[in-house]
C-alpha cells in the first residue's frame, strides 16, 4: 500500500462510496471510466489527482472533512493532515456559514442539489467563489448516510 494518506484503506473506501454516491445522485460518473476505475486504488489515485477540487466531509454534529483531493487541498492552501478532521464550516467565512449551513441541510433532505454558489476562505484569510458545485450525500452499501460530498468546477478570487 502506498504512504500517501489518501491511499489508506479508509481514504480509498470514503472514495469508492463518494463515487458510487455520486453516480446514484446525478447518474453520471464523476471521474472518466476507465478499464482499471473499479480497482478502489486507481480510484483514489484518480479523484485525488482530478482537475476539479473534491472536498468530503462526516456526519457527525460539526462535520469534519474527510477528503479533500490535491485541487482543493492547492485551493485552500493547507496540506492534507492539516485539512482532514478540520470542522468543515472553517472553509467558509463566519459571516457566510449560515448560508453554508442551508445549502447542507437541504441536501440532507434531497440527498443532491446543483449549481450551489458560495463564497469560501483558505488558510492565507483570501477570499474566493465557487460556483457550479455539486453537494451530494454520501451512502455507504447498506445506504447508510455516512457524510456528504461536494465538487466545483468553477472559482475565483475575490
Amino acid at each position: 500500500m502506498n504512504n500517501e494518506p489518501w491511499q489508506t484503506e479508509q481514504s480509498l473506501t470514503l472514495v469508492h462510496l463518494l463515487l458510487m454516491s455520486y453516480k446514484n445522485s446525478y447518474g453520471e460518473d464523476l471521474l472518466i471510466p476507465s478499464r482499471n476505475l473499479h480497482s478502489k486504488k486507481e480510484q483514489g489515485a484518480r479523484l485525488f489527482k482530478t482537475k476539479n477540487p473534491v472536498l468530503a466531509h462526516d456526519n457527525g454534529k460539526d462535520p469534519c472533512l474527510n477528503y479533500a483531493n490535491s485541487a482543493a487541498l492547492l485551493l485552500w492552501k493547507k496540506c492534507w493532515n492539516e485539512m482532514i478532521g478540520m470542522p468543515s464550516r472553517l472553509t467558509t467565512p463566519n459571516k457566510e456559514q449560515e448560508q453554508r449551513k442551508k445549502a447542507f441541510t437541504k441536501v440532507t433532505t434531497q440527498y443532491a442539489i446543483k449549481n450551489y454558489q458560495g463564497i469560501r476562505v483558505n488558510s492565507q484569510g483570501e477570499l474566493f467563489i465557487i460556483k457550479n458545485a455539486r453537494i451530494w450525500t454520501i451512502l455507504d452499501e447498506a445506504n447508510n448516510v455516512v457524510g456528504q460530498a461536494a465538487t466545483f468546477n468553477s472559482w475565483w478570487k475575490l
